[in-house]
């Protein structure tokens, strides 16, 4: 049976964890530190943190939050945020974090995937795609800078030159559908997928594991990273950190190879 990649994705803001509808409105959720170390008990497949600040206020990452969490996670860590030049990729990689997503700045400057995956390896790079539906036309459009300043650019185009850039992985993230809970969107996915040969995570709109098992049927293996989905639960969205057990991914991976349980 294929395993699918199940990721919970932490936003941090003004050094708390919190949850945002359509990048605004954070609500605060916990400390990051406490739910990584649940995730650690629930073995998680991979974690994604982002600091939702660091690009806005133009400031480094926070090399010391980074390090507590590297050594606190006992999964695959992704760190987002702030990440402008290939050394800070290095910093953080070597402070125990597996891979690094970068967002804005591949963007504005796609040469720095290519120089940091030659520094760290392309494994290692994962290039974030934020996108919403814009215009008259209302055309997917890659957004940077939490969602505040638009590209011109499809989504499908960046990814197939972040690709060819050298990064190892593409993060697609929905801004509308962030913290609506009312499934991917498929559409969108799909056409990325189809675009281009990198393992390829979604991110923006689950709100409960027949979502992310529609993801599969629809798409097939690709990693379902989700928000609300893991630190909210019941429809009044009440705070309480959760993941599927092994006998729920078992069902779900079923989407996937088509077997019976």
């Amino acid at each position: 049976m294929l395993h699918p990649r199940l990721i919970p994705t932490l936003l941090v803001h003004n050094g708390g964890l919190v949850k945002t509808v359509q990048f605004d409105s954070p609500k605060y959720v916990g400390d990051p530190i406490n739910a990584v170390r649940i995730f650690n008990e629930k073995q998680v497949d991979e974690l994604i943190v982002a600091d939702i600040d660091a690009t806005m206020q133009r400031r480094e990452p926070d090399y010391g939050l980074i390090r507590n969490l590297a050594a606190e996670c006992r999964m695959p860590l992704c760190y987002a945020g702030g990440v402008s030049r290939p050394e800070q990729v290095e910093r953080i990689i070597g402070l125990g974090v597996e891979k690094v997503a970068i967002g804005s700045a591949a963007v504005a400057n796609p040469s720095l995937l290519q120089e940091a995956a030659r520094r760290v390896g392309g494994q290692s790079i994962v290039a974030v795609l934020d996108t919403r539906k814009s215009g008259i036309l209302r055309r997917h459009e890659l957004f940077t800078h939490r969602g505040k300043r638009g590209t011109g650019l499809h989504p499908v185009e960046f990814a197939r030159r972040a690709e060819e850039a050298g990064a190892g992985e593409v993060l697609l993230n929905s801004i509308d559908r962030d913290g609506q809970m009312k499934g991917y969107d498929l559409d969108l996915i799909s056409q990325v997928k189809e675009a281009i040969r990198l393992p390829l995570s979604v991110l923006g709109g689950a709100g409960s594991l027949e979502d992310v098992a529609a993801l599969f049927r629809r798409v097939g293996l690709v990693g379902a990273a989700a928000g609300s989905l893991f630190v909210f639960k019941g429809k009044y969205r009440a705070v309480l950190i959760n993941y599927p057990s092994a006998h729920e991914k078992a069902v779900i991976a079923q989407a996937i190879s088509g077997e019976e349980s």
